[in-house]
């Protein structure tokens, strides 16, 4: 709503209280809260939502503001002695009634004075949430266990305890025209690019629609445009220290009310590719981790359809290896239907391990293992071969630290599969190639998805491949252009 659209806060009190009867319901919905006092022979109003206030808060508030009456006696100051009394280190004064609907609704509470053309709202918010814990999904074996949680106001906190510069910037839009959800931008001021910040800004504030009710995902859709391709173009984290690195690298990232993870923008695909672990051991053990992570992530792609066209066209391989594929004993139904119907099965009990409670899941897995797999094979469905490159290629894609590409690798290895089988040498070799120019001509806010790839940067090549010591990592990476280069000022 524009601010000239805003309505200003009537001049009598008891047009406020037929405002908010009118606007949220009060008197209707039960957790919105309004409290009348008369302090000092003038009218008070306050309002609050049972639940998202804190209500030792909003009783100390109360117990101050009653207090006036027997302390004071100068009727002339009221609103002063009033703003005085707010016992509480965010106070802030709102000229329009909507914001002071939007505040109170938000989880502060407002406090309106007849006569007195505006308001005073305290941020008493204590939404309800689980504490910081370590993600399911991104784990360590050293490092810290806290995360991020479904509370703004706590994920902010994690990320201003690790960088204690005056220059992080937090900043905090709605977004939603109903649901007006709480989106905070984090950026450091002299390292990220203004243009970056001021484009997320500018798409974030075109956002036009009701809510956003799966909150950070669709804050991703309209931000980064991505349309029909797989690949995800921006990365989510619930780790603090991870936002923490990228932030110091010139990255601006988005929290997002009630969203456990945080948005991580602009990223490359190589961003996908890197984990929390390999930072925690030292250079060359890391390396050796990151280096078996990408072995894994190739697999997932690449294995199954190649085995395929080698299974289907023998000749193509040498002699000494020529024991590849199902050669005796090929199964009752065609190999790529095989191939399909494994791949999809893993699919269906990862899901189906989602959806299962914690104590049923390790029978679960257990079952479809043993018994699954094993009466497959006797029964001819499955040959042994296809069981096996379908459970090393799903193992890869477990390895991936980023889920969402991990899927996007999963939809890309059917479709090197259907056009390998339909088409043959021709098909498989078409197929990688149209994946690499799909790649190549992405961009995530403008920045190259495939660099230091494409276009190459040797320095920032050497780091995906080679987990560099941080006493060598003088120079921040050159894709986010950052304002402030070197991370070292001394050296």
């Amino acid at each position: 709503m524009a601010e000239k659209d805003k309505n200003p806060i009537p001049s009598k009190i008891d047009e406020v209280n037929d405002f908010m009867k009118e606007r949220v319901g009060l008197g209707v919905s039960f957790d919105v809260g309004h409290r009348k006092l008369i302090i000092l022979k003038k009218q008070v109003e306050i309002y609050y939502t049972t639940g998202l206030a804190d209500a030792e808060i909003v009783q100390r508030v109360l117990s101050k503001l009653i207090s006036i009456n027997d302390d004071e006696k100068n009727t002339n100051k009221i609103p002063e002695i009033i703003e005085n009394r707010l016992v509480h280190m965010q106070v802030d004064r709102k000229q329009n009634v909507d914001d002071c609907v939007d505040a109170f609704l938000s989880g502060l509470i407002v406090v309106f004075i007849d006569g007195c053309d505006f308001a005073f709202a305290v941020d008493t918010r204590s939404y309800p949430g689980r504490q910081p814990m370590e993600p399911d999904t991104e784990k360590v074996i050293r490092g810290p266990r806290d995360g991020y949680t479904e509370n703004i106001i706590i994920n902010t906190a994690l990320t201003r305890r690790r960088i204690r510069d005056e220059r992080l910037r937090l900043e905090m839009m709605q977004v939603g025209e109903r649901s007006k959800s709480d989106i905070c931008i984090a950026y450091i001021e002299d390292v990220a690019d203004p243009n970056l910040v001021k484009l997320i800004k500018e798409e974030l504030k075109e956002i036009e629609i009701d809510g956003i009710p799966m909150a950070d995902k669709s804050v991703e859709e309209f931000l980064v445009k991505q349309g029909n391709k797989p690949f995800p173009l921006v990365r989510y984290t619930e780790r603090p220290d991870i936002s923490a690195i990228h932030l110091y690298e010139g990255h601006v990232i988005i929290i997002v009310d009630t969203s456990p993870s945080v948005i991580i923008t602009p990223t490359t695909y190589f961003h996908h590719l890197q984990h929390a672990e390999e930072y925690r051991e030292s250079p060359a053990p890391g390396s050796f981790i990151r280096w078996i992570r990408l072995i894994g992530i190739f697999a997932s792609l690449y294995l199954l359809p190649f085995w395929y066209l080698v299974t289907v066209h023998p000749e193509l391989l040498p002699a000494t290896i020529d024991f590849i594929g199902p050669n005796k004993g090929g199964g009752h139904i065609p190999l790529f239907l095989q191939i399909l119907l494994a791949d999809l099965g893993i699919e269906f009990l990862r899901l189906a391990a989602i959806h299962t409670p914690t104590p049923l899941s390790t029978a679960m897995g257990l079952i479809a293992a043993v018994l699954i797999g094993e009466i497959a094979i006797n029964v001819g469905l499955f040959t042994p071969e296809v069981i096996l490159y379908v459970a090393i290629s799903a193992v890869g894609s477990f390895v991936t630290p980023s889920f969402e590409l991990s899927v996007s690798n999963k939809i890309t290895r059917i479709i090197f599969l259907f056009a390998t089988a339909i088409f043959g040498v021709p098909g498989f070799v078409i197929s990688i190639t149209l994946m690499m120019l799909i790649l190549v001509g992405t961009k995530s806010l403008n920045t190259p998805y495939m660099w230091p790839f494409i276009p190459f940067n040797l320095k920032g090549f050497i780091q995906v491949i080679y987990r560099t010591p941080t006493p060598l990592s003088k120079i921040r990476p050159g894709i986010t252009n950052p304002q402030d280069k070197n991370r070292m000022p001394n050296s």
